[in-house]
C-alpha cells in the first residue's frame, strides 16, 4: 500500500511539474496523470465515476452553453459599456466596481457561474479602454473566491461542511460575510498598491477614454433584441432556480400536489436546465455554439479529479490530514492548524476532495473538544486557499482558460506570485478574526 501511495504522489508532483512548466497544455498534462494511474490500476476503472465531480463539470457546461448562445446577442457588451460609463473612464473605479459586483454575485451564485458571466464584459471593457486585461481578471478571480465563501451556497465546501454540521445560512453570513467584506477592502487595497501605477492615466488619455465611452451607445450594442430578451429571461430564470433550487419541491407543491415537496435540483441540473431552454427558444446553431465552449478546461478538471482520487483511493490526503490534526491540544491550535492546512492544501488540490476528507476527522474531533469554531475554520482555508495558484480554484481555471482564448496569457508562476500573497495575507485576517471571536 505504502509503495501505491507513492506512486500516487509521484503522479501528481509529475502532473503538477507539467502544468508549471507550460510547454504541455494543463489539460494534456491533466489527462496523461489520469491516464497513468488508471492504467496501473490505483484508480479502477469502475471507480472512475466516483471520483469525477460531475456537479461541477455540468455545472460548467451549462453555463458555457447559455453565456456562448446570450453572447451573440450582444448582452454583455450592453452591460460592459453601462459600468464602464458609471466608472467615468478611471481604470480603477472599472476595477473597483467589476470585483465589488463579482464578489457580492458570487456569494448569492456559485463563483464558477459568476466569471462565466463577468469575464466576456471585462475582455470587452479593456478592450474598448485600452488597458491591459490581466489586472482586471485576477482580481476577478480573487474576489469571486472571497465573495463565495461568504455564504453557504457560494462555494461547494460551504455546501458540503453546513450538509455534514448542520450549519445554516443565516450562521455562514454571521461567522464569514463579516471577514470577507474586511479581505475584499484588503484585496482592493492591493490590487491598488500592485497593479495602481500600471493602470494611472494622463488627463488627456481620460478624456480621450470618456469620449470613447460616451461615443458608445450600449443600446447599440445590441445586435439581436429578441435573442437579447430571450437571454435576459432564462438568466434570470436560472438564477432565480440557483436561490431556490434546493426547495424547488416545496415550491411546486403547492401547486402539483403530486410532486415530492422534498424534490430538490442540482446546481448543475439547473445550469443544463438553462441551457436547453435556451437554445430550444432562439433556435441558435448548436454547432456555432458548441464550438465555443471551453472544452480544454473541462478536461483538465476532469483529468485533476482522477489524479486526486489517486490520493483518496490511497489515503494519502486522509492521512496527511490526520497527522495534522492528531495531536491538537486546544480550540486555539485546533483552528490554527485547520485553517492553515486547508488554505495550503486547497491551493494544490481540488478543495471539494480535501473538504471531504477534513469533515470526518473535524467530527472525531468532537470528543475531546467544541468542534463549531472549526467548521468555519475549515470553510475559510478551503475557499481562500484557491486564490492561491493558477488551479486552485475552478474560476481560476475558467478564466484563464476564456482569457487564453483571448491570446490573453496569464502564466502559472506570474499568478502564482499574486496569489500566494493574497492567500496569506486574506487568510491571516479570517484566522486573526476567527481567533478573536473564539479563543479570545
Amino acid at each position: 500500500m505504502e509503495i501505491v501511495a507513492l506512486i500516487a504522489v509521484a503522479v501528481f508532483l509529475f502532473t503538477y511539474a507539467l502544468i508549471i512548466d507550460e510547454r504541455i497544455h494543463r489539460a494534456v498534462a491533466a489527462m496523461l496523470g489520469a491516464a497513468i494511474v488508471v492504467f496501473i490500476g490505483i484508480v479502477p476503472w469502475e471507480g472512475i465515476l466516483e471520483h469525477v465531480d460531475f456537479g461541477t463539470i455540468f455545472l460548467l457546461l451549462g453555463m458555457m452553453i447559455i453565456v456562448n448562445t446570450a453572447r451573440g446577442s450582444g448582452l454583455f457588451e450592453y452591460i460592459a459599456i453601462k459600468t464602464t460609463k458609471l466608472a467615468k473612464g478611471s481604470p480603477i473605479r472599472v476595477l473597483v466596481l467589476f470585483a465589488l459586483v463579482t464578489a457580492l454575485t458570487s456569494a448569492f451564485l456559485d463563483n464558477v457561474t459568476t466569471v462565466l458571466l463577468l469575464t466576456p464584459m471585462l475582455l470587452y471593457v479593456s478592450k474598448v479602454m485600452k488597458l491591459n486585461p490581466v489586472p482586471f481578471l485576477v482580481t476577478e478571480i480573487f474576489a469571486s473566491n472571497i465573495g463565495g465563501a461568504a455564504t453557504l451556497i457560494g462555494d461547494p465546501p460551504n455546501i458540503m461542511i453546513a450538509s455534514s454540521a448542520g450549519l445554516t445560512f443565516n450562521e455562514f453570513l454571521i461567522h464569514l460575510g463579516p471577514i470577507m467584506v474586511v479581505d475584499m477592502a484588503i484585496l482592493l487595497l492591493m490590487m491598488y498598491v500592485i497593479y495602481g501605477r500600471s493602470m494611472k492615466v494622463s488627463p488627456d488619455e481620460r478624456e480621450e477614454m470618456v469620449r470613447t465611452l460616451n461615443n458608445l451607445d450600449e443600446r447599440a450594442a445590441i445586435t439581436d433584441r429578441s435573442l437579447f430578451r430571450k437571454s435576459v429571461i432564462v438568466i434570470a430564470f436560472v438564477v432565480l432556480l440557483f436561490f431556490i433550487h434546493d426547495r424547488i419541491g416545496e415550491i411546486l407543491h403547492v401547486f402539483l400536489p403530486f410532486v415530492d415537496p422534498a424534490m430538490g435540483l442540482e446546481p448543475a441540473e439547473v445550469a443544463l436546465v438553462g441551457a436547453a431552454i435556451l437554445l430550444f427558444w432562439s433556435r441558435q446553431s448548436p454547432e456555432e455554439i458548441f464550438e465555443k465552449i471551453e472544452w480544454p478546461a473541462l478536461f483538465f478538471f476532469g483529468g485533476l479529479f482522477v489524479i486526486v482520487g489517486a490520493l483518496v483511493e490511497t489515503g494519502v490526503i486522509a492521512s496527511i490530514a490526520s497527522v495534522m490534526v492528531e495531536n491538537v491540544g486546544s480550540t486555539g491550535e485546533a483552528i490554527f492548524i485547520v485553517t492553515w492546512f486547508a488554505a495550503i492544501a486547497s491551493a494544490i488540490v481540488d478543495n471539494i476532495p480535501l473538504t471531504a476528507a477534513m469533515i470526518p476527522l473535524i467530527h472525531d474531533l468532537g470528543a475531546t473538544m467544541d468542534v463549531y469554531p472549526l467548521w468555519w475554520a475549515l470553510a475559510l482555508g478551503a475557499c481562500l486557499g484557491g486564490n492561491g495558484t493558477a488551479i486552485g480554484a475552478s474560476a481560476n481555471v475558467v478564466v484563464i482558460g476564456i482569457a487564453e482564448r483571448e491570446g490573453i496569457d496569464i502564466t502559472f508562476i506570474d499568478f502564482l506570485k499574486i496569489g500566494m500573497l493574497v492567500l496569506f495575507v486574506t487568510v491571516a485576517v479570517g484566522f486573526g478574526m476567527l481567533w478573536m471571536t473564539f479563543v479570545v
